[in-house]
């Protein structure tokens, strides 16, 4: 049986993955590449970065492997999404790549509702509304700020898409992560005529779209000698990082749902039928099944509010974990566990960072409400990991009210190391959770689909049943799951509260 290569374009590097036909990861490797900030919430990185991190770690995962690169048979590509990449005729990058978390085309974002007529009108061409990091605000910037660039386009790619051209010589996108760009009609999985007509954007620089299981170029022979790989090695369409995560942990059919909980939190539910959010709180995306969809939500500072507290609030925990050469999370949570559920009504908002969903409100900031004179360090802490939790359930909810049903939530990231985390979810989402066997993500889910699009699997559901086991169950506690469904609806109130406060703040 041969071996499958997933590659994972990052932010802050490219990960490849070497699995074999059953699943078993044999390695990983990491490539690392830079942000460039040439302003203040600007954000870009050359692509040709991305190229020199994918041909180091492409070459280390087979080292470490100890395999032949010959015994590839298949490879996937996932990345960050929503970047823009402009190249001219041949190819080559006419600028830096605008990234995913770059700030500059608020201004885009607000005309681009303007123009269609209302967010309600934008959602019915392409599923979503408009926001910063969406691809199509970034090319009207560019052509509105870079017109003499802009005239010299001729192909706009994805980052992942990048990787694949310098691979394959082609120019192809999938529909997962074309969906994030704002310009896809995700019910036809095809470029929205209508949208592109209003905004006057040439079809041309557009790149054919294909599903993410499908092949969608080869390796050329120089590549593959570089690379040492065989020459005409398929490369599957892939997805964007979020789809592509949801492959690595099997949510891939009806009721299945993740959460990730990271620096950044992400709720992720599969969904057999196309579904949007009518107040576009949740995005709505083709998903890595052929014709099926996706929705999901992000918490902006999940995870990250509890790194926060253990940077500027964790000194003494920090340097007890330096002496006892544990992980200073550990005695942190620790030390949460001692506080009561709920904190006898602290709450802590985790906007940090400002919000995205359900709020979206760059304003929103992070505060406690409830400190009295009982509150001691144990609910400090245990009140942040219950307002990231919350933060989350915010996303359970919205996705729930679609009509969604979610019967199943796997966890991963930081939130699912943690036996007292993993117990809190489940009590606060009020859902059985589980984590799996595997913890590799973007990466592992490219490289089942590039399996399945070799024929290992008939599809995408028989690759992750084959691949993918659970590995725990956490159902809720019926006495926490009530205390947290009240304290929950309490904390639903404190944003509208204090939303225009924010506001205010925001001006001083």
């Amino acid at each position: 049986m041969g071996l499958y290569l997933g590659i994972d374009v990052g932010t802050s590097g490219t990960k490849t993955l070497l699995m074999t036909a059953g699943g078993k990861v044999l390695a990983t490797a990491t490539g690392e590449h830079e942000i460039c900030a040439p302003r203040p919430g600007w954000s870009e990185q050359d692509p040709d970065n991305w190229w020199a991190a994918t041909v180091q770690a492409v070459k280390a995962v087979l080292k470490k492997a100890g395999k032949s690169g010959k015994d590839v048979v298949g490879i996937g590509l996932s990345g960050q999404m929503h970047g823009l990449v402009l190249t001219d005729g041949a190819g080559k990058p006419l600028r830096s790549a605008i990234i995913w978390n770059d700030q500059r085309t608020a201004g885009e974002a607000a005309e681009i509702e303007r123009t269609v007529g209302g967010k309600s009108e934008l959602i019915d061409l392409v599923g979503n509304v408009a926001m910063t990091s969406f691809t199509l605000t970034k090319l009207l910037w560019v052509r509105k700020h870079e017109p003499k660039l802009y005239e010299k386009a001729r192909h706009m790619l994805l980052p992942k898409d990048y990787i694949r051209l310098r691979l394959t010589g082609e120019y192809v996108g999938d529909v997962s992560d074309m969906s994030g760009t704002l310009m896809l009609d995700q019910r036809k999985r095809d470029w929205s005529k209508p949208l592109l007509s209003i905004f006057q954007i040439d079809s041309a620089i557009l790149p054919p779209v294909v599903e993410s299981h499908e092949i969608s170029g080869r390796l050329t022979k120089d590549v593959a000698a570089l690379l040492g790989l065989a020459t005409g090695t398929p490369v599957v369409g892939g997805a964007g990082d979020q789809p592509a995560g949801a492959v690595g942990n099997g949510v891939v059919v009806d009721g299945l749902t993740s959460a990730t909980m990271g620096t950044s939190g992400v709720v992720f539910v599969h969904s057999k039928d196309y579904k949007v959010d009518p107040a576009g709180r949740a995005q709505t995306f083709c998903s890595s099944v052929a014709g099926e969809y996706c929705m999901f939500g992000c918490v902006l500072a999940a995870g990250g509010s509890y790194q926060w507290f253990r940077n500027v609030l964790g000194e003494a925990e920090v340097a007890e974990a330096r002496k006892k050469k544990v992980d200073p999370y550990e005695l942190l949570t620790a030390k949460a566990a001692k506080a009561p559920a709920g904190c006898e009504g602290l709450f802590f908002l985790p906007y940090l960072t400002g919000e995205r969903t359900p709020h979206a409100d760059p304003n929103a900031r992070a505060c406690w409400v409830g400190i009295h004179s009982r509150t001691g360090r144990n609910e400090l802490i245990r009140s942040v990991m219950e307002g990231a939790t919350f933060a989350m359930n915010d996303v359970i909810s919205v996705l729930r009210g679609r009509g969604l049903p979610i019967r199943q939530v796997r966890l991963s990231g930081g939130g699912a190391r943690s036996a007292f985390w993993r117990q809190l979810q489940a009590d606060i989402y009020g859902t059985t959770c589980t984590t799996i066997n595997a913890a590799e993500g973007p990466a592992y889910g490219v490289a089942l689909l590039a399996a399945v699009g070799t024929g290992a699997y008939r599809n995408v559901p028989e690759a992750c049943q084959a691949a993918i086991k659970i590995t725990r169950t956490i159902p809720p506690k019926a006495a926490a799951k009530k205390l947290y469904a009240s304290y929950y609806t309490q904390y639903t109130k404190l944003y509208p509260a204090l939303k225009d406060q924010f506001a205010s703040i925001a001006q001083l």
